[in-house]
C-alpha cells in the first residue's frame, strides 16, 4: 500500500487536512459559495463536514478538486 505516486497532488494528504487547509484560506461562508453543500453552510465544522465527506464521495471529490486546484503547483 506504500506505492509512490508522484502525479497524485493529494498522496500523503488527509482528507481532515484538505478541509482545515481550504477552510483556513478560504472560510466557512466562501466554501459554502465554491461548493454548495450544507455541512459547510448550516452550523459548520471540520468534524461533522468530514463525517459527512466520508460517506459522499460525489462532495468528498469537489472539495479535492478545488484543494487540488487551490494549493497544487502549477507547472
Amino acid at each position: 500500500m506504500s506505492q509512490e505516486q508522484p502525479n497524485n497532488p493529494l498522496h500523503g494528504i488527509t482528507l481532515e487536512q484538505v478541509v482545515t487547509r481550504l477552510v483556513e484560506h478560504y472560510g466557512w461562508e466562501a466554501l459554502a459559495e465554491q461548493i454548495n453543500i450544507n455541512c459547510f453552510k448550516k452550523d459548520p465544522s471540520v468534524k461533522s463536514s468530514l463525517k459527512f465527506l466520508r460517506k459522499t464521495p460525489w462532495a468528498r471529490d469537489k472539495v479535492e478538486a478545488l484543494y487540488v486546484s487551490t494549493f497544487a503547483p502549477q507547472g
